[in-house]
């Protein structure tokens, strides 16, 4: 049986490592195999360093869009040591089923429903990077009884603050922003104190529908390990 590697981006952030060592776990018990967590970034254990020791293991990448890290970063590192790498997370209804109900969540503890939502992503400059907050906005879009605008933290625009202050322009009252994030970080942060924001939604990293997503796509990986996308010989 193969091992599982979650590839997740990282952050300085207290939270962060407990939140994804928490989706860890309940993936582990979902499939019942070994489950380790990677980093790109800001925290050890590295990929490398991990599939160093696990040669042939499925690396999911926690990453909710297809930028730089998803693209180029996790399958370089993957393929040196004959791993397969499923897609990331991006673009499934799961991720905007448990995006909407972050949002009820933040609504309740505010006291009230908003009148319009912003989607806040990570962003991304690489083309298609910003394609799972699009798919998540469209998605939530048709389960929300309200306007829903997408915005980007960082390399695309509209940021969430150009967002929030646009539909309050427009006369929306309780804007709430629906944060298209996985773990707490800098970005979760930032949309905390953000001005003029009726509720802000919490990361996604923990929620039950992110654990059956991780295990659907290891499952699908031993499935068919030929359809897998991005093997890197």
């Amino acid at each position: 049986m193969r091992e599982l590697v979650l590839a997740a981006h990282g952050s300085a952030v207290p939270g962060a490592a407990a939140a994804t060592a928490r989706l860890a776990g309940a993936v582990r018990r979902l499939t019942g195999v070994p489950v380790t967590v990677a980093h790109l970034d800001h925290q050890v254990p590295s990929l490398p360093w991990v599939l160093a020791g696990r040669p042939g293991a499925v690396v999911v990448p926690l990453l909710l869009g297809d930028g730089y890290h998803r693209s180029v970063d996790v399958p370089a590192v993957a393929g040196r040591f004959d791993c397969l790498v499923t897609p990331g997370l991006g673009g499934e209804s799961a991720v905007a089923l448990a995006l909407c109900e972050r949002l009820r969540e933040a609504e309740r503890a505010a006291g009230a429903p908003a009148d319009a939502v912003v989607v806040a992503g990570a962003g991304s400059s690489r083309a298609g990077g910003n394609g799972g907050t699009l798919a998540a906005a469209e998605e939530l879009g048709r389960l929300v009884p309200v306007p829903v605008a997408v915005a980007f933290c960082s390399a695309a625009s509209p940021s969430p603050a150009e967002a929030v202050a646009r539909a309050r322009a427009e006369g929306f009252r309780r804007v709430a922003v629906a944060a298209h994030l996985l773990a707490p970080g800098r970005f979760s942060r930032a949309l905390e104190g953000l001005p003029g924001a009726h509720a802000v939604s919490a990361p996604l990293v923990d929620h039950p529908r992110l654990a059956r997503l991780v295990a659907a796509r290891y499952g699908a990986a031993l499935d068919r390990p030929e359809a897998v996308p991005l093997r890197v010989a």
